[in-house]
């Protein structure tokens, strides 16, 4: 996995990320990425991925490479950290995954995690 880390932003895009990013973003009308982190799983957070508008109070806009921008809001900046967001294909399905060096364990699936 080839990840370019950008020092501006929290955490780094694996390039499959990116791609796939870029690809469903071609389907939302003006909607931006959202990267999010919120309670739950049964580790305590659970990542979450999903095309939202801005909310110009809580929201920062992250640039990779001046071709795309996530949206992070600041209650999930510090969990998700150092991180690397990769996008995964296999037999068990297609899915983002967060690589977090902050978590100090996670569940089985990788969905959720414990700080």
């Amino acid at each position: 996995m080839e990840v370019k880390s950008n020092k501006a932003t929290p955490f780094a895009l694996s390039d499959s990320a990116k791609k796939k990013i870029l690809s469903l973003q071609l389907n939302e009308d003006k909607k931006l990425f959202r990267v999010y982190v919120t309670g739950g799983g049964c580790s305590g957070f659970q990542y979450g991925f999903k095309f939202d508008d801005l909310d110009k109070d809580e929201d920062h806009i992250l640039k990779f490479d001046n071709e795309l921008s996530i949206l992070l809001d600041e209650l999930s900046y510090p969990y998700i950290a150092g991180s690397v967001v990769d996008y995964k294909e296999d037999l068990m399905g297609a899915k983002f995954t967060v690589e977090n060096p902050n978590a100090k364990s996670t569940c089985g699936c990788g969905a959720s995690f414990s700080i």
